[in-house]
């Protein structure tokens, strides 16, 4: 076999069969028709032995052996590769070919938030085949980022799943939307999670050097909504002065919003490298893959990122702040800011505001201490 192909990468020979010495289960042997590759595995208690191809482009040892570890690893899993490549398109595929589809009919935003969805929030499901996803399997699934990342979370995920799979169905790939009959969270409801003072220390202690990890200081210590900290761009950081001013289109009550910083909040932002790829400050934050490691480092109760913004306004009120700086703070169109009022009082408290968001970091600082 050695004498008509050149297999000396692969391994010994042994009875006819050459097999690898860095791959336990993948081999190749030489036949009537040409060389062909091989693995061998167990499988449901009986042993398996299938060709996946034949010697010459693209098969070249180097290339069959990376094929063998991935259908190896597929058996490392407790599946059948060869089950699986029989029983349908798998899930992670299909997503593939339904973002390339949709992709010329979505606003930017939506079809980023829809392939963080289907890509990141349900890449348990990615090597699953259509035929095995069922509601039960979704229903796991939702509970899970429900769990990690709050009811929005949840939902948003839920209608982009319902939406692909929606699809499925007019391509003829299945007949039922495995999503119907599973349920929509309550996004209004339990909105009461404040962060307790050993909690914070434990989430400031468990924090690590990450873009992410910086984004949830300063969320904690303005008590700004999660998007416009994360989204934040240098055009809108005044280092100088201290203040982050928000133009009334990245605000949700669509005011404009400034922001003064305590030294701590600025000594974040001052840390972060001026990224070549992007504006933002911290660059692009995957939310969900980096919520889940931070939940699973800090061992508290579960919360979401919002309940930050709840933690901050409540202890800042706790610490003798009046609610109408502490609305200032939040962008809060309400009590002082409503109405005629509103109109009327431009003041932006900028001196209040600063004192009350420098006495609530050096209050953090203690706690950690």
């Amino acid at each position: 076999m050695q004498g008509k192909i050149n297999l000396t990468s692969i391994g010994k020979l042994d009875d006819g069969w050459l097999w690898d010495t860095q791959t336990c289960g993948f081999g190749a042997r030489h036949q009537t028709r040409g060389t062909f590759y091989y693995v061998r595995y167990r499988h449901g208690g009986q042993q398996i032995l299938r060709s996946f191809g034949r010697h010459g482009s693209p098969w070249t040892p180097d290339t069959a052996r990376a094929k063998a570890k991935e259908l190896l690893g597929i058996v490392a899993g407790g599946r059948d590769p060869f089950a699986v490549e029989a029983s349908g398109d798998l899930f992670g595929v299909v997503v593939d070919r339904y973002l390339a589809r949709r992709q010329s009919s979505l606003r930017p935003k939506s079809f980023f938030e829809i392939s963080r969805y289907l890509r990141v929030s349900a890449a348990p499901l990615h090597n699953l085949p259509l035929a095995e996803i069922n509601r039960r399997r979704i229903a796991l699934l939702l509970g899970g980022i429900e769990d990690a990342s709050g009811a929005v979370t949840r939902n948003r995920c839920r209608s982009a799943l319902s939406s692909l799979f929606s699809w499925c169905i007019t391509e003829g790939l299945i007949d039922v939307n495995p999503v119907q009959g599973t349920a929509t969270a309550e996004e209004n409801g339990g909105r009461e999670r404040v962060l307790s003072e050993d909690e914070i220390k434990a989430l400031w202690r468990g924090l690590g050097d990450t873009p992410y990890d910086s984004v949830v200081r300063l969320l904690l210590l303005t008590g700004q909504r999660r998007s416009e900290i994360g989204s934040l761009s240098w055009g809108e950081v005044d280092l100088a002065t201290g203040v982050i001013a928000l133009p009334a289109t990245r605000t949700k009550n669509h005011r404009a919003h400034t922001l003064p910083l305590s030294r701590q909040a600025r000594a974040i932002i001052e840390a972060q490298p001026r990224r070549n790829s992007t504006d933002l400050v911290f660059g692009n934050v995957d939310w969900d893959r980096c919520k889940i490691a931070l939940d699973a480092r800090v061992g508290i109760a579960p919360f979401v990122i919002h309940d930050l913004r709840r933690t901050c306004s409540t202890h800042l009120g706790e610490l003798g702040t009046l609610p109408h700086v502490i609305e200032n703070i939040l962008n809060h169109v309400s009590g002082h800011k409503a109405g005629v009022a509103g109109r009327y009082n431009k003041s932006k408290l900028l001196d209040d505001c600063r004192e009350a968001l420098q006495r609530w970091a050096d209050h953090i600082d203690r706690i950690v201490r």
